[in-house]
């Protein structure tokens, strides 16, 4: 999903998302410490009924052919209408994944209907290394196990693994256990995700600029000695310490897969009510699919216009020469500012010659109970 024109602004993310996510339901039988979703046991009586979810997904038809949607939640299979949905996208040409919970829903007869119904990538969240870990983590003993069993399942089925890991100061010792997990259970990718003090997330205690750096320089080891690729969410200077790597090597620099997608950029979010966000962890709408096209919206609004100009981000990261690659995180910048265009106060990369303003003075909301 990489290509060096979309990173300069002459590819086609100005007019498609690389990744639409969808939140079916914000129902899940978890209670994840870190859920941006707040997820709650029963179904949202103010969820996209099954004719909106058709509707929806013959809109995300009209970015083009092969359009990847991601079905999230909560947990999508606590719909009961979710395998129907995979099958109609597919229909529709559309390459549908899903990043359902590890619960007792996702047995090995729901695997092998979402594989006959066309799924196409299955994501399971593992944040621990161990049962005990992970378990405590995630809010529900018995989670670790059934998503091993989950992933079994789907390697049975035929379906492609990708396994989410969160990183927060309770998972940061977790890592390297879980990166031997994601081999052993032989996983096309490892999707990293770096917290973003939405939800119950908020009162999580982040790591600091310094431990980012460090631990997306070991995901950058970790990536070249291991058979699967590393991405990381809501860390986009992950492409940053990329491209340094490769200038520091004999290697001509190459923008990296998933060069220039962030929120807004390239990735565009519907909540399980319609609302349209630039990404579930930047919760500013521009408008409801039950009023107007996900499609004009992502096109067309003011908000994901401007956060697709890499020119009009404020402070460092405005200043940086990598604005074009990374960008920084703009959902944290709006978590820790209110300003989506702010500079993300995760990343420790100072620009050569920048003078201006530092964002880390207000790092201590990001790091909770912080310093």
């Amino acid at each position: 999903m990489s290509g060096t024109g979309d990173v300069y602004g002459t590819g086609d993310v100005y007019r498609s998302p690389r990744v639409l996510i969808w939140e079916v339901t914000q129902a899940c039988d978890l209670e994840c410490e870190h859920c941006r979703a707040d997820a709650i046991p029963e179904r949202d009586p103010r969820e996209l009924t099954t004719e909106e979810a058709e509707e929806l997904l013959e809109e995300a038809r009209r970015f083009g052919e092969n359009q990847l949607v991601v079905l999230s939640g909560g947990d999508p299979l606590k719909r009961p209408d979710v395998e129907h949905l995979v099958r109609y996208g597919t229909d529709l040409g559309l390459r549908m994944t899903m990043t359902p919970s590890g619960t007792h829903n996702l047995g090995e007869d729901e695997v092998e209907g979402l594989a006959d119904a066309g799924l196409q990538r299955m994501a399971l969240s593992l944040d621990g290394a161990t049962e005990e870990a992970h378990d405590g983590f995630r809010g529900e003993p018995g989670s670790y196990r059934e998503t091993i069993e989950a992933a079994e399942h789907a390697r049975d089925a035929g379906v492609p693994l990708q396994i989410n890991t969160t990183v927060c100061r309770e998972t940061l010792p977790e890592l390297y256990g879980v990166s031997s997990l994601v081999d052993d259970l032989d996983a096309v990718l490892w999707s990293v995700f770096f917290l973003v003090p939405v939800g119950r997330g908020a009162a999580l205690e982040q790591i600091t600029p310094e431990e980012a750096e460090e631990t997306i320089e070991w995901l950058a080891e970790v990536e070249e000695d291991s058979s699967f690729p590393v991405k990381t969410t809501e860390a986009p200077h992950y492409r940053r310490v990329l491209l340094q790597n490769q200038e520091d090597s004999e290697r001509p620099p190459e923008a990296p897969t998933g060069s220039g997608i962030r929120a807004g950029s390239g990735f565009a979010f519907v909540s399980h009510t319609g609302e349209i966000y630039p990404s579930g962890f930047l919760p500013k709408s521009a408008g409801n699919v039950r009023h107007r096209s996900v499609v004009d919206v992502y096109r067309d609004s003011e908000l994901f216009k401007k956060l697709r100009r890499p020119d009009d981000l404020k402070g460092k990261c405005g200043a940086c020469e990598y604005r074009y690659v990374c960008g920084g995180s703009r959902s944290r910048a709006y978590a820790a500012t209110g300003d989506p265009l702010e500079s993300d106060p995760l990343c420790s990369y100072v620009p050569e010659g920048y003078t201006g303003e530092l964002p880390w003075k207000d790092a201590g909301e990001l790091k909770g109970g912080g310093s």
